[in-house]
């Protein structure tokens, strides 16, 4: 079981001229894990999927020495697996899961601090007459944290673990024992609350939503409802028994 979550392209770049790099990265890791052994350890999927990507680059005619130095311009997705042989959950990245009904996340490390920045920003601005729907048709609060964000990305594989092609900092990946598990829940970061059913999920993210569209005081992040989107992020959730 998994799921897999690309990342939201930093630059207009792409490895693949058809798609975003987030979801080129996202097809890559799901062609890796429906071809694996299904006794592969999390060393050894997290090597294969990097070696995969690497390919892809190689394929596609890129710099890997452009890439080493602007890791803001590859192809890049995070990801958690469960492996029902090894009775382990790894996790890649910016996921979460519920173990039991105990939660298990690894938001990247300096978003909280950039998404009270994109807050601040946007309440000052709706304070002096702007509208919610100004930032829904045009985000400047994260126009403003977006040069962060790219430099942040120099800290990938040092400071927190990704898929992009590059040796995973394993320091960062979460190995979680399974063994006396009975329900598993494995989610991408779309849900800010994440709860023991789908059902209790979709409703604290409505709630957001309605209440919070912006995503500035009762879920600060980094980027908020846009208009013609349902959600402020891509969203995959599964539950299963063990």
């Amino acid at each position: 079981m998994a799921v897999i979550d690309g990342s939201t392209s930093k630059t207009p770049i792409r490895i693949r001229p058809d798609m975003t790099n987030g979801r080129c990265c996202m097809l890559i890791v799901s062609d890796y894990i429906a071809r694996m052994p299904a006794a592969t350890t999390c060393f050894a999927f997290c090597d294969g999927v990097t070696q995969s990507i690497r390919h892809t680059y190689l394929s596609a005619h890129f710099d890997l020495h452009l890439l080493r130095d602007h890791p803001e311009q590859r192809t890049t997705a995070s990801c958690i697996v469960y492996s029902r042989q090894r009775q382990e959950i790894w996790m890649v990245g910016d996921c979460q899961c519920l173990v039991d009904g105990v939660l298990y996340g690894d938001p990247k490390p300096q978003e909280a601090r950039y998404a009270r920045r994109r807050a601040e920003y946007i309440r000052n601005a709706l304070s002096q007459g702007r509208t919610v729907a100004d930032f829904q048709q045009h985000d400047e609060g994260r126009d403003l944290i977006l040069p962060d964000i790219i430099d942040s990305c120099r800290q990938q594989n040092v400071d927190y673990s990704v898929f992009d092609g590059f040796p995973v900092s394993l320091d960062h990946v979460q190995v979680i024992d399974c063994r006396a598990a009975h329900e598993i829940v494995l989610a991408s970061d779309g849900y800010p609350f994440l709860h023991p059913t789908l059902a209790e999920s979709e409703a604290a993210l409505a709630h957001l939503l309605r209440h919070d569209p912006l995503c500035i005081d009762l879920y600060p992040a980094a980027k908020g409802l846009m208009r013609g989107n349902i959600s402020f992020d891509d969203r995959s959730y599964i539950r299963f028994t063990v």
